[in-house]
């Protein structure tokens, strides 16, 4: 059998070859045209075609696959040398169809691959090489037909990859689907389509207004054109008949007499205009003087502005006569001539000048006829300067146009600017109360919004005195031009002073608030600050707010490497005389520079609260808490290296020692006072007085963390206090007792009192501190030397030479130091520290029973002991059961099976975890 699938345009052809003759073939509609009538009806015919031309084996026919699908049988057998070819030009493709395999894909019956993707049939063999056909014509777009013709495909082209979408053939793959499904796909089918057609709505009526609306502009236009047509048809109408009237000769000579007419129209005119010229000024002058002696009203300005434009007009046109001439010296007479105006028009522009300048002081006093009169000239001019800009304009694009009208146009001939210099009045009018106020504001920070509360007055003014009242052109809409005006100033008045170096933290600050309070105050005067331009500050808030911070944060860290610098001076000379240490009010051994910390501390924390910025003060904390931790750590790091050159010294030398274990109090001591709230006298350690502090100035958001952070502070310093309290008991087993602890469990202990003397001195050392040491930490003093005692004795058993031999009597001996020990713990002050250090040291009676036990016994007694201390170290146990004189190789053997066999429950860590 041989299946072709031709792919054209807008339907699909599939042609079966059955090999004796017979030839079926159907069409099936593109996805782009398809519908579902359509689709149904082109399914029916294609299954039946193939039932009709493939029946199923009767193997096969008692599977419930559609019938739309060929299922493969195994019976068949396929013999590829008969297999049929069938030629379609360049669409030709040759299909090997084994008949075991299925025709169709069970999961679709056609793809809906577009059309210029798709150019091999799906699950096809390679395309045969054919001679490439010559193009077929290109089709006709008027209509939407189907297309008879393909056009060519280059068969180089590897066709792109492309995965079809979900088809209903993979939703409803079983009968049963038709109930459970469908009613569920008709109802999310109905929803996406329903979504569609809103779309599509939505965009048809979009389009359908824009085109309505082009249309109407289209419509409009029309109707300008044919008006301007019908116009410029009767002017051509008038004209014809004129010249029809007129002959030719006739009308040159006419045209010429009154050519020669006008010239001496225009001469007769500017010999009375230079005549009364000096007259003229005269006049002008005389009104000037007039109006200086009442500067308030100015009667005469509106008269001035009139005489002088016209003389001014007629000056203009004489010095533009004579340019077109060749005489330099006619040039010249005519500007001597003229110089007397020039004087007369700068006292003028003075005048107007002044009025600018004055206009908030003439709204507030009400003279409300001389900002009129001035607003009047200024318009007049900017009439004057944009005809005299169009003509300019004209002239540069159109000259030959423009030159033909050149001779009749009147009026002035340059730009003259009075609306431009008008503007720039307001700003030199604003100029000094800038200045005025910086000076205020430099002086005293806190001062700025009162140092510029002219500034909003005089908006204020200008809204009602004269947008209001319409002292000035509607179309000139003053008070937002000067507000533009205004807030351009405010914005470099600002950023000059944030850019100043001389500006301090203070200023930065208040300047960082202001564009807040400005724009609420521009949002009364009804102006959004996107109506404003630029932002006041360019948005530099948080880069001012950052620079702010950093400022303090390295003031801060200034501030900690000095005190740091000190501490380490002070305890690098701990030999001199005073030790470099202090005593509090109680006593204690401390540092003299903690107090100084933190008062630092707190100051740096009212900076950032000045700012009154809540994301200031949060930054300054999180250095504090940082910095804080850092020093922590060091402190823990310089003891310990210090500490390192005593506890590996092969010397002996013990210079610095004893300085060294006041400096490890006094370090001790700090850290509690770092924490330790006196509640009985009402007052607070420092880390809690930092915290009352900083507490209001941030946000709740914030609190929650920082109270992590004060948590983690003040473990850091119980944790410092006690690790100097152990580094302390380290040094004196690692100097005092550095040639005692080797004796032990050697024949040489036997004939010792070391556990006695070494009690006798630690109790020295108890009552040597104890007035200097915080209450609170002797007992834990004492603690951790007992359980340091306790560990270096257990783990003693490696010392060289160690050997528990039974006829030396080992146990009476271990019970007379242990009971030395208890003898000092009974005596405590405190009896709860000896009960727990005595309950601790109970851990000797399992370490006695792995010396005294039988062999046989020797795994049970390691169970119990196990059991009892979860974090029983194995090696540990190995080097006691090796110190006895029986020792065995089975010994360790049973212990290490046993040990295997254990499932022990870890819990909270013991002594003899610090067992090695």
């Amino acid at each position: 059998m041989l299946l072709v699938f031709y792919q054209g345009l807008n339907y699909d052809l599939v042609m079966f070859y059955l090999g004796d003759g017979r030839v079926v073939s159907g069409s099936l509609r593109s996805s782009a045209c398809a519908s579902p009538q359509r689709d149904s009806e082109l399914d029916a015919r294609a299954t039946a075609a193939f039932q009709k031309l493939v029946p199923r084996p009767s193997c096969c026919k008692a599977t419930n696959h559609p019938q739309t699908s060929t299922i493969p049988c195994p019976r068949t057998q396929h013999n590829p040398a008969t297999t049929p070819t069938t030629s379609l030009g360049i669409f030709e493709k040759t299909f090997t169809t084994d008949e075991s395999q299925p025709l169709i894909p069970q999961t679709k019956r056609y793809s809906i691959i577009p059309r210029r993707l798709r150019t091999t049939p799906i699950d096809a063999p390679p395309l045969q090489a054919t001679p490439e056909p010559p193009p077929p014509p290109p089709p006709n777009p008027s209509h939407n037909l189907r297309r008879t013709t393909t056009p060519p495909i280059d068969p180089h082209i590897t066709p792109p990859k492309w995965t079809s979408p979900v088809h209903l053939p993979t939703l409803l793959r079983h009968p049963d689907d038709l109930f459970d499904k469908l009613s569920a796909l008709k109802t999310e089918f109905a929803r996406k389509k329903s979504l569609i057609d809103s779309q599509l709505r939505a965009g048809l009526r979009d389009q359908l207004e824009t085109t309505q609306s082009g249309m109407t502009h289209l419509s409009d236009s029309q109707k300008t054109l044919q008006s301007i047509k019908e116009e410029m048809i009767k002017i051509d109408k008038i004209a014809s008949e004129s010249q029809n009237q007129i002959t030719g000769t006739d009308f040159a000579t006419i045209n010429l007499v009154s050519q020669a007419h006008r010239n001496f129209n225009a001469v007769e005119t500017m010999r009375r205009n230079l005549e009364g010229f000096a007259e003229r000024v005269a006049e002008v002058e005389e009104m000037l003087k007039e109006d200086e002696a009442d500067y308030e009203a100015m009667p005469n300005l509106l008269r001035v502005h009139y005489e002088l434009t016209r003389l001014r007009n007629i000056r203009d046109d004489a010095m533009e006569q004579i340019s077109r001439g060749d005489d330099p010296g006619l040039r010249v007479t005519l500007e001597d001539y003229f110089e007397r105006l020039d004087g007369v028009v700068r006292v003028f522009d003075e005048r107007i000048e002044l009025i600018a300048m004055s206009l908030i002081t003439l709204v507030q006093a009400e003279n409300e006829s001389l900002v009129v009169r001035f607003a009047l000239i200024v318009e007049a001019e900017e009439k004057s300067d944009q005809r005299v800009m169009a003509l300019q304009e004209a002239l540069k694009d159109h000259r030959e146009i423009a030159t033909r009208f050149q001779s009749i146009t009147d009026g002035a001939k340059t730009v003259r600017g009075y609306k431009e210099r008008f503007l720039e009045c307001i700003k030199d009018a604003a100029v000094p109360q800038f200045e005025k106020s910086r000076q205020e504001f430099m002086g005293d920070p806190g001062v700025l919004e009162k140092s510029l509360r002219w500034y909003f007055n005089d908006l204020n003014t200008v809204r009602l005195g004269m947008e209001q009242k319409q002292l000035m052109p509607r179309k000139w809409k003053i008070f937002k031009t000067w507000a533009v005006i205004f807030h351009q100033m405010m914005h470099d008045f600002l950023i000059g002073i944030v850019e100043d170096p001389e500006t301090s933290s203070s200023h930065t600050l208040e300047i960082v608030g202001w564009p807040e309070k400005y724009y609420r105050k521009m949002l009364k005067l009804g102006f959004k600050q996107e109506e404003l331009g630029v932002q006041v500050i360019d948005n530099r808030e948080t880069e001012l707010v950052r620079d702010f911070r950093q400022l303090i944060i390295k003031f801060l860290d200034e501030w900690i490497d000095r005190i740091w610098a000190a501490e380490r001076k002070d305890f690098a000379e701990r030999g001199v005389d005073g030790g470099n240490l202090e005593t509090d009010e109680y006593g204690y051994f401390r540092n003299k520079n903690l107090i100084d910390l933190w008062r630092m501390l707190r100051e740096q924390l009212e900076a950032a609260a000045n700012s009154k910025r809540a994301d200031v003060v949060e930054g300054v904390v999180d250095a504090m808490f940082q910095r804080l931790r850092q020093r922590q750590q060091a402190w823990q790091k310089m003891l310990e290296d210090e500490s390192a050159r005593y506890e590996n010294s092969t010397t002996g030398d013990l210079e610095g020692f004893q300085p060294l274990q006041d400096w490890l109090v006094a370090t001790a001591n700090d850290q509690i006072a770092c924490i330790d709230d006196n509640e009985e006298e009402g007052r607070l350690a420092y880390l809690s007085d930092f915290r009352k502090k900083f507490s209001p100035l941030v946000t709740p958001q914030y609190m929650d963390r920082a109270e992590a952070e004060v948590t983690t502070l003040r473990d850091g310093y119980v944790d410092l206090s006690t690790w100097c309290m152990a580094k302390f008991a380290s040094l004196v087993f690692s100097v005092d007792f550095r040639t005692v602890m080797p004796d032990f469990f050697t024949p040489k202990w036997y004939t010792t009192t070391h556990m006695a003397r070494m009690i006798a001195t630690f109790e020295e050392y108890v009552s040597d501190y104890r007035m200097v040491l915080h209450h609170s930490l002797v007992d834990i003093f004492i603690e951790i030397f007992a359980d340091e005692l306790l560990v270096r004795y257990l783990g003693s058993v490696r010392n060289k030479g160690a050997k528990f031999r039974r006829v030396d009597n080992f146990q009476d001996k271990i019970f007379d130091d242990l009971s030395t020990a208890f003898e000092f713990f009974n005596s405590l002050p405190n009896p709860e520290v000896g009960n727990a250090i005595k309950e601790t040291w109970r851990v000797t009676e399992a370490f006695l029973g792995l010396l005294t036990a039988e062999k046989e016994q020797i795994p049970d007694t390691f169970a119990g002991f196990k059991t009892s201390y979860w974090d029983l170290q194995i090696s540990w146990v190995e080097a006691v059961l090796r110190s006895r004189d029986d020792f065995e190789r089975s010994m360790l053997n049973a212990v290490k099976a046993r040990a295997a066999q254990m499932d022990v429950v870890r819990g909270p860590e013991t002594i003899m975890s610090k067992v090695k």
